[in-house]
């Protein structure tokens, strides 16, 4: 429900600084189905919280074969991939996670950051995988950050450096710059 990361790599990508071709969104909530439209794409609704994983997978593996989508992208989508959809997906999913993994995995990681009076915050860009959070890291960015900072401060600061980490690690990924290996990865920049 947050569209700062989504708004960010369409602009990115009608400006040319991120290659290839969009095929569409996808939410569960029509936030941003004008903005979709302004970009001349197609808005998919899929099945939201309380949806079984298999009726999403289903729906989302469904969509992005009828599109032949190389690579989806979960620009703060919020929901977790099923199995099915994470094995299908493999290599060519990424997530970003609003926090500097592996530290503050799961949700509300700024309240975390900010209960432990962290001094760097950052966002990380990484394949999605069955485990939560866990996947093959292909880029991390920081700000830094200090006790004066609320939550809603952090929360501020991360959006920028999430959109910046995720439209890093899309435009490698798109440009052939990323080797999966095993649980790592390694970028040629």
């Amino acid at each position: 429900r947050e569209g700062h990361c989504l708004n960010d790599l369409l602009y990115r990508w009608r400006t040319g600084a991120v290659a290839g071709e969009v095929v569409g969104v996808v939410s569960p909530y029509e936030d941003f189905a004008a903005l979709a439209a302004a970009y001349g794409l197609p808005y998919h609704a899929v099945p939201g919280p309380g949806a079984t994983q298999e009726e999403l997978d289903g729906v989302l593996l469904g969509l992005a074969t009828r599109e032949r989508a190389d690579l989806v992208v979960l620009a703060r989508f919020m929901q977790v991939l099923g199995r099915r959809a994470c094995s299908e997906l493999a290599g060519r999913a990424i997530n970003i996670h609003h926090s500097f993994l592996p530290s503050f995995k799961g949700a509300r990681p700024y309240r975390q950051a900010h209960d432990r009076g962290v001094k760097l915050i950052g966002a990380t860009a990484h394949y999605v995988t069955e485990e939560l959070d866990d996947g093959p890291i292909i880029e991390q960015e920081v700000a830094r950050v200090d006790h004066a900072h609320s939550v809603a401060e952090l929360a501020r600061v991360g959006r920028d450096v999430e959109c910046v980490a995720l439209a890093r690690a899309v435009r490698w990924h798109v440009e052939h710059r990323v080797l999966l290996h095993g649980r790592r990865t390694v970028v040629f920049r």
